[in-house]
């Protein structure tokens, strides 16, 4: 069975504070993005990568592929509006239904080995997976009249990525009109009325969006 991977890589940067897109920034020297696709090819060699970059930065990617030397094969296609037009994008080039699709944010460059195999082998199966970790902090909901009440957190998990499903699935759900509500792949996928099931995430697999994240990002790597 093929399986591919759309890797999302549609930030500009703003929250890091400077010119560079996030996605392009070096963690130890190796650009964040570079990372990410190294982590999926070192545990899955057949996997079949599709970059969805803005338009206006897939000169500069090309350059980074070019000074570093980036030899993972991927293809790349321009990203649109919204996430949700953007993987619909990248899901254009995976040819036919057959096969295994998964989306990944391109600043998650610490997904672990097993989140990866165990993502993809549930999807083969049960068609939507997503991997999921505990929520450890105390959550309060806003009510309309300012106040607040806290809710239980262990009724809640945080979502990572990548996201998991059939390629038949995940077509049949980007093929929708887009709404608001359409906050993730997982999301989506649920209009259609299907089921999502929940793997264990790990915690590791962070979302690279400030400098202090990109400080933590810096001890995760080994010296």
């Amino acid at each position: 069975m093929r399986h591919w991977l759309i890797v999302v890589a549609g930030g500009k940067g703003l929250r890091m504070g400077g010119d560079v897109p996030k996605q392009f920034l070096p963690v130890k020297g190796v650009p964040v993005l570079m990372r990410t696709l190294q982590a999926f090819s070192a545990c899955d060699k057949d996997m079949e990568f599709i970059v969805v970059l803005p338009e206006e930065q897939r000169s500069y990617w090309e350059h980074l592929c070019l000074e570093y030397g980036f030899r993972i094969p991927h293809q790349v296609v321009s990203g649109g509006e919204t996430r949700f037009h953007s993987v619909r994008n990248g899901l254009a080039l995976v040819p036919g239904t057959e096969g295994v699709v998964g989306v990944h944010d391109g600043v998650r460059p610490f997904v672990s080995p097993e989140v990866i195999k165990e993502c993809y082998r549930q999807a083969a199966g049960k068609e939507a997976v997503v991997p999921v970790v505990d929520v450890v902090e105390t959550v309060r909901r806003l009510l309309p009249d300012g106040s607040s009440v806290t809710v239980p957190r262990s009724e809640y998990k945080l979502v990572q990525t990548p996201q998991v499903f059939t390629v038949e699935l995940l077509k049949q759900a980007y093929a929708q009109e887009y709404v608001p509500e359409f906050t993730d792949d997982a999301s989506v996928v649920e209009a259609l009325g299907h089921p999502v099931c929940l793997v264990a995430g790990n915690r590791e697999n962070i979302k690279l969006t400030t400098p202090f994240d990109l400080k933590v990002a810096e001890s995760l790597i080994p010296d």
